[in-house]
């Protein structure tokens, strides 16, 4: 008899893109991605954090600063653009989905746009009302990608390493 309390496709995407935030070094906003084709089959994964080159030990984490320089703002790649990035092909990306763990910002809404994925699955939307997610939401619903919060089970899962 076959094991019964495995997790299905939405569980398993939405926990790689939640494994894949806590690679992270932002101490206050940890986001992963994770896109996947239209046969649930993994593409790629993205976490947020500082471009390849620029020391994680050398670049401003702060929130606020007189100097938006002197925040992360101009610097972190944000976890949906790295996934695009790190994809073998972007074009493999037609018709895809993308679990990520903070609904996309307008900068990486474009993105998703442009490389086809078709579906958006977010865990939290705490930005909702900024205009940065306004703009997005305008951008998807006119590019025809559809969006949608995760539905949570409210189950643990327990990695031991």
């Amino acid at each position: 008899m076959k094991r019964e309390n495995y997790i299905d496709w939405e569980e398993y995407f939405m926990a790689i893109a939640l494994l894949s935030a806590e690679r992270s070094k932002d101490p206050s906003t940890q986001v992963g991605a994770c896109i996947v084709s239209e046969d649930n089959k993994i593409l790629s994964t993205g976490y947020n954090g500082m471009p390849i080159g620029c020391s994680d030990d050398e670049m401003p984490w702060e929130r606020e600063a007189e100097n938006e320089n002197d925040t992360k703002y101009p610097f972190v790649c944000h976890a949906e653009l790295n996934a695009i990035l790190n994809s073998p092909s972007v074009l493999k990306n037609q018709n895809a989905r993308i679990y990520v763990a903070l609904f996309p910002c307008n900068e990486c809404a474009k993105a998703i746009i442009q490389v086809g994925i078709k579906e958006i699955i977010y865990a939290d939307d705490k930005y909702a009302n900024t205009p940065s997610v306004l703009a997005s939401k305008m951008m998807l619903d006119k590019a025809g990608v559809t969006y949608r919060k995760y539905e949570t089970k409210n189950k643990t899962l327990t990695l031991k390493l």
